[in-house]
């Protein structure tokens, strides 16, 4: 508990400042994140990132991450989608030079990991783009599905929400969890309404598909990682694990919220 939080203190002291400043310095900071989650994911399947598939992977995530079109003018407003398909053929192409040693469906691990990683933190750059507080409404809204459902699953939980996937995961936690975030998503409207497109009602229903959403997210990477037979997505995080541990309800909440317009 103790590496807990002090390992959390560390990173809010260096997280915090950066999403106040926003602009390049969180764009910077996503796109370190990206790389991050694409080694994780690559080391969780025992590939070496120093790789060709790896660094194309690494590069993928980051284009899709970082708006290169803001400071390079001569880019168009879909660079970053042009640019990530570039490392997909370059990905492809590659299955055929080597002459069948590396197979399409080999291909698709690299590619499937820097849109998976790439798309949720394009999406947390775009929340900050649009103002701090619904950024801070985002983050919100998932540690208090976490709290809620940890909290109200180890008081009151009794049916396994998913046992294959995650056993300590119940019905009552994700129910809790839901409930807490709305609670959040009411405080936002009533505090500071001015931030929303929508009205209470619409932020409420909102609310529990981000919920729900993020706690997919999480049962997603829990999934990954009994796959490959790991217990975290790395050790970057003392006490916490990786940077997917972590952001693995955001990397599927954020897209969601940004389809939905919240921002």
């Amino acid at each position: 508990m103790r590496t807990r939080v002090i390992t959390a203190v560390v990173a809010l002291a260096i997280f915090i400042p950066i999403l106040y400043v926003g602009g390049i310095a969180v764009e910077i900071a996503a796109a370190v994140l990206a790389g991050v989650g694409v080694y994780e994911l690559f080391r969780m399947r025992q590939l070496a990132i120093l790789s060709f598939e790896g660094v194309l992977a690494i590069l993928g995530a980051v284009f899709l991450v970082f708006p290169i079109n803001k400071y390079l003018s001569f880019f168009g407003d879909t660079s970053n989608y042009l640019l990530f398909y570039l490392t997909v053929m370059i990905i492809l192409g590659f299955s055929v030079i080597s002459k069948n040693t590396y197979t399409f469906d080999e291909a698709g691990f690299p590619v499937l990991v820097s849109l998976y990683v790439g798309m949720g933190f394009q999406n947390l750059v775009v929340a900050r783009s649009a103002g701090l507080a619904l950024l801070l409404f985002a983050f919100f809204v998932v540690w208090a599905t976490d709290i809620g459902a940890y909290m109200v699953g180890r008081r009151f939980g009794n049916r396994k929400l998913w046992p294959d996937i995650s056993p300590n995961k119940t019905v009552e936690g994700a129910l809790g969890g839901i409930l807490s975030a709305v609670v959040v998503a009411i405080i936002f409207v009533i505090a500071m309404p001015g931030i929303f497109q929508h009205n209470l009602l619409t932020m409420i229903i909102f609310t529990i598909i981000f919920s729900i959403v993020g706690q997919f997210g999480d049962l997603v990477e829990s999934a990954i990682k009994r796959h490959y037979g790991v217990k975290d997505s790395g050790k970057i995080l003392p006490g916490h694990g990786g940077i997917l541990d972590r952001f693995d309800s955001m990397l599927f909440v954020f897209p969601m919220m940004h389809l939905l317009g919240i921002f």
